[in-house]
């Protein structure tokens, strides 16, 4: 009934499409009949010439029933956003949510921040298979995601983009979908390009070059391939002044009349949420410290009050508006946000980065040898580094408490705080026992992302042609060997303890043990009474006020935790094409093959950077980046069949089947069954059906645990049946990584057509609706809901659950509960793909091309299939990565001579809301509590994106051969953001141009 209704509504509006695809189109899909090849054995084009591939059958004019997209090198060079080819692969409208630079460095401990990996259909990284060449490449982090900094960009011949399942050919966990890079691996000659850039603001420099040469020797049987590249990107740390957009107050703030309500309870008619509001901004920290609470006989005397520069003490202006309503009443709430007074006195907007300082090196290099007629043999090797600094964010700290007990007494005693003293004086703290702060620490430095990738991959083989029932036939065998060295590193990072002692400053007392001088201001623990908690290395640091903090202590609290890690994949494969015989209607066309894969990952923590766990619990060091190593491998044994039947009348099948055998998940087939249909030469109707996995990643099998504490509530009580135990437990939980997950199984529809019209030659247009059901998708449950699985009678979960034998009673069995990633949720993705194309001859060499492809995504549905939680469709929502609005664009229109190109290239996305589960009212709004999976809005409407870049190439004799010059604007007319009501970075970075305008300049020379 969902998808009726929503099919409905897609229909009345896929009509809009029609003008955006003549008037803003980006890439064609490929419609007209062009050579197809295995994509492991793809040979260059000849010019102008595609040989298109996404499948694994070599034919001349077999169409793929499963739509795909070609990005050619000429589309890279001109319409490319920036130097690195995954921003340009990531416009395409299938690709959504994504993992890239500007959107990853709040990933403090997973690894991934700085990379780009890429997402289709937003149905996670790890459910697009990457290839090179149609051969995997090792993955870059803990979730095996490869990271497309790693392929040789300056051999690039062009990007295949296969939208819908394709397991079935090309393995598992191509579940939305197969992005292939095709590497030009006959290049003869010298390709030198080098390019800088700049935003309009005069940061993010950015540089790269690149060269790349081939030749062949031995008359043409022998071929060596070399490549090198270097690419740097400055860091933007800050979001300064000249950046409006995040500094506007656009904030969400709660309603202070808007009444929370409970199942017998009647709420109040009020949204809960204002989104309309400007010149808000937080309220609940300072860069100094701002007091939120203090305690003594006049509770929260002193709230409000903050430390500027130099440690002075000024009095928070709460302006016009503030949420929680200020108060100084006892077990009150300080406000979290306000509107107008000192809303920007908080700098969390502004002390946050935007871009990380990236640096990457490259080399590829490729020898083939054809040693006899029709054998070649070829070996290849490529080795990428990459570092990556970022800014995470400030040090941020809440709830800090300094005790005031005794600070009006001569002599003052240890137990006051001396820093607190200093600042706020006696008379301030008179009849104060404590206060508690939160800042920003702007004396300390920001947190730091510091990581560093080395990624290897090595590939030897052999292909040859050969004849085979009087037809021509294609073989190929290969091995390959891949290795990630990832360290994920982090800086200034709060050590826990180190910074609770440093912030307890006291005064040295007369006769105290360490003879420090009296008066002077030391760490409380050295001067107390007890000796056995002292740290002699303990520097006491200010935190109240701007300005005032010692490096010494600075250097005594901060520390920098990492984790090294090291993921290695090999893979040995071989695939032959045949034509074992034919039918009345031509041609059936095999391609058969297998594939043995082992992956691995293991790791090292020093131990200072480790938790320390215990039955009873996690203590973590470190406020974040508390890293534990894990190792652990499987390995799989595959085989597949692929096929292609004529059948006559403009009817052709393509099908395809594959048996995989995972070491630690047993036995699954996958398979596509497909059709195209041309009843006449202006059009062909093509549809897919396939069953396709995703097997789990080495994180979710092996990752090492962390512990907590708490209770869970027995599903099987009974106040009559004392034998079903008591109405709650106590329970320590450890989540961890799950051995026994099975693949995630997905089954997709394509349906599709694609307009060739004789009487508009030039002219090609696409539509593909799309369907992925993927059952078994892999997540995270509570312990809670692990507690009521079991009591279902599911063995998996109760497998998770035992009693531990020292803390359980005969009447309160205490519970150990391992949290694991399960199979346990639905996702459900539909959506419609549009694409148009129009190339229109202009007399001479010269031609005008109009491009356009769109999506109109339909449903994301998660469904976890736990009682009390709504599967919510998160399309139309604009509000973060994990959302996907209901259109993504893109568009050029290119003019192209034999000198001189220009493109100007639309792009962005529908207006959307903001938040999935947001219901917009003002009046006679539905009850809701806290804990409603829908909130109420006055809007819950942000806006879409449309950005325009320019790009221009001027051809120029060099020698004897051809250099290029050529200039891209991005964002040409700087628009801002996709904005949304938050406080820190207000704009959605997944879809979003966050620098403003950039400018590049660069040339490309070839010879010969």
């Amino acid at each position: 009934m969902i998808e009726a209704r929503a099919f409905k509504k897609v229909l009345a509006s896929s009509s809009a499409f029609a003008a955006i695809a003549l008037a803003m189109p980006a890439w064609a899909q490929t419609t007209a009949p062009a050579t197809q090849e295995a994509p492991a054995q793809a040979a260059p084009a000849e010019e102008g010439e595609i040989l298109v591939t996404g499948s694994r059958i070599r034919r001349d004019g077999f169409q793929n029933p499963t739509p795909l997209t070609v990005l050619t090198q000429q589309d890279i060079q001109n319409t490319s956003p920036t130097n690195n080819i995954a921003d340009f692969v990531n416009q395409l409208p299938q690709l959504a949510g994504s993992t890239k630079p500007a959107n990853s460095r709040l990933n403090l401990s997973n690894g991934s921040a700085g990379i780009n990996a890429l997402n289709m259909r937003n149905l996670g990284e790890g459910r697009v298979l990457v290839l090179l060449d149609g051969r995997r490449s090792v993955g870059s982090t803990i979730y095996g995601w490869v990271d497309i900094n790693t392929i040789p960009q300056a051999l690039v011949d062009r990007v295949e983009v296969v939208t819908g399942g394709a397991s079935s050919a090309y393995g598992s966990d191509a579940v939305s979908g197969v992005v292939n890079f095709i590497l030009n691996k006959k290049l003869e000659g010298l390709k030198i390009e080098a390019d800088t850039g700049i935003t309009t603001y005069g940061d993010g420099g950015n540089y790269s070059a690149s060269i790349a040469g081939g030749k062949s020797f031995a008359g043409g049987r022998g071929h060596v391939l070399l490549s090198a590249n270097i690419d740097h990107q400055d860091g933007i740390f800050e979001v300064g002044n000249e950046r409006e957009w995040n500094h506007t107050g656009y904030v969400r703030a709660e309603n202070p009349a808007w009444v929370g309500s409970t199942a017998t309870t009647p709420g109040t008619t009020n949204n809960r949420y204002f989104t309309t509001l400007r010149n808000v901004g937080a309220s609940n920290s300072t860069p100094g410290g701002l007091i939120t609470a203090s305690a003594g006989t006049t509770v929260n005397a002193l709230r409000g009050l903050y430390f500027g520069q130099g440690g002075a003490v000024n009095t928070f202006d709460y302006g016009t508006f503030t949420f929680p309503a200020f108060t100084r009443a006892p077990g009150s709430s300080a406000p979290s946000v306000t509107q107008n007074g000192s809303w920007q006195v908080n700098d969390s907007g502004t002390r946050i980065g935007l871009m990380p300082k990236d640096d990457r090196w490259g080399v590829f290099g490729r020898l083939s040898y054809e040693v006899a007629d029709g054998i070649e043999l070829f070996a290849e090797g490529s080795y990428n580094k990459q570092k990556v600094f970022f800014n995470a964010g400030p040090n941020l700290s809440t709830g800090i408490t300094y005790n005031t007990t005794g600070c009006t007494t001569v002599p003052v005693p240890v137990t006051c705080n001396a820093f607190a003293l200093q600042a706020l004086g006696a008379s301030r703290l008179a009849g104060v026992t404590s206060v508690t702060v939160a800042t920003t620490a702007a004396d300390l430095p920001f947190r730091a992302i510091d990581n560093e990738r080395k990624v290897q991959r090595y590939v030897v083989g052999a292909n040859g042609d050969f004849d085979a029932f009087g037809k021509a036939a294609h073989w190929e065998v290969y091995a390959q060997y891949g290795r990630s060295d990832v360290r994920e590193q982090l800086r200034n990072i709060m050590h826990n303890t180190r910074m609770a002692n440093a912030t307890a400053g006291a005064f040295a007392p007369a006769g105290n043990a360490r003879g420090y001088t009296v008066g002077s201001i030391q760490c409380l623990i050295n001067v107390d009474a007890s000796t056995t908690n002292d740290d002699p290395n303990c520097v006491p640091l200010n935190r109240l006020g701007v300005g005032v903090a010692d490096q010494a202590a600075i250097n005594y609290v901060l520390g920098n935790p990492y984790r090294d890690q090291v993921l290695e994949q090999y893979v040995a494969g071989t695939n032959w094409a045949l034509t074992p015989f034919a039918t009345w209607a031509g041609d059936v066309s095999v391609s058969i093959g297998g594939e043995v894969r082992k992956e691995k990952i293991r790791g090292t923590v020093p131990k200072e950077y480790q938790p320390v766990i215990t039955t009873t619990g996690t203590t973590n060091a470190w406020s974040v980046g508390n890293y534990l190593p894990f190792t652990g491998e499987y390995s799989v044994k595959e085989a597949y069949l692929e096929t292609v039947v004529p059948l006559g009348l403009g009817l052709e099948f393509n099908g395809a089947v594959r048996a995989t055998d995972y070491s630690n998940a047993g036995y699954v087939t996958t398979w596509k069954l497909g059709a195209t249909w041309a009843p006449i030469p202006d059009i062909r109707f093509r549809v897919t059906r396939s069953r396709d996995i995703r097997a789990p990643n080495l994180n979710e099998l092996y990752q090492a645990g962390t512990a907590n504490s708490d209770s869970v509530r027995n599903p099987l009580y009974s106040s009559t049946n004392p034998a079903n135990g008591p109405q709650t437990f106590g329970y320590s939980g450890l989540v961890t990584g799950n051995p026994n997950l099975r693949p995630e199984i997905a089954n997709s529809w394509n349906i599709g057509a694609v307009v060739s019209p004789r009487f508009l030659p030039g002219f090609t247009a696409s539509a593909d609706y799309f369907r992925i059901d993927l059952e078994g998708a892999i997540d995270s449950i509570s312990a809670q809901e692990i507690m009521n699985r079991c009591a279902e009678g599911i063995a998996e979960y109760c497998a998770a659950i035992s009693d531990d034998p020292v803390r359980s009673t005969p009447a309160a069995p205490y519970k150990l509960i391992r949290s694991q990633p399960f199979n346990f949720v639905r996702k459900l993705v539909r959506g419609i793909d549009f694409d148009a194309a129009y190339r229109i001859p202009l007399g001479g060499a010269s031609t005008f091309t109009l491009k356009g492809v769109a999506t109109r995504y339909i449903e994301n549905l998660s469904d976890t299939g736990i009682a009390g939680q709504v599967a919510v469709n998160t399309v139309g929502t604009n509000g973060g990565q994990a959302s996907t609005p209901t259109w993504i664009f893109r568009g050029s229109a290119t003019y192209e001579s034999e000198t001189f190109s220009a493109t100007v290239t639309g792009r962005g996305v529908s207006a959307g809301k903001y938040s999935a589960t947001g219901i917009e009212c003002t009046t006679s709004c539905p009850t809701t509590s806290t804990t409603s999976v829908y909130q109420t809005y006055d809007n819950n409407q942000v806006s879409g994106l449309f950005y325009v870049d320019l790009n221009l190439t001027q051809t120029v004799p060099f020698g004897g051969n051809k250099a290029q010059f050529f200039v891209n604007v991005t964002n040409l007319f700087n628009r801002w953001p996709l904005l949304l009501p938050e406080t820190g970075l207000a704009a959605n970075s997944t879809y979003s141009d966050m620098l403003g305008r950039q400018f590049r300049a660069g040339i490309r020379i070839s010879l010969k």
